[in-house]
């Protein structure tokens, strides 16, 4: 069985992406994303694939992007 990672929804990694397509689950009401600790994803902005815990402060042109939606005006 793979590990599992949860991790604050702030984290600038591939997995709390909005633009990063794996397999996570998204705890809304604890804000936090579940990952595997192997997971791997395609990243629809740069369309290539990318491990969930990929660092994305160190991507020149990564649009990361939080997964939570923006508040009401």
């Amino acid at each position: 069985m793979a590990e599992k990672l949860i991790l604050p929804t702030e984290v600038k990694i591939c997995a709390t992406c909005s633009y990063w397509d794996g397999e996570r689950r998204v705890d809304a009401e604890m804000n936090v994303v579940v990952v595997g600790e192997r997971c791997l994803g395609q990243c629809l902005a740069q369309t290539q694939a990318k491990p969930g815990l990929h660092d994305a402060r160190r991507e020149c042109e990564c649009i990361w992007e939080d997964l939570r939606p923006d508040e009401a005006a």
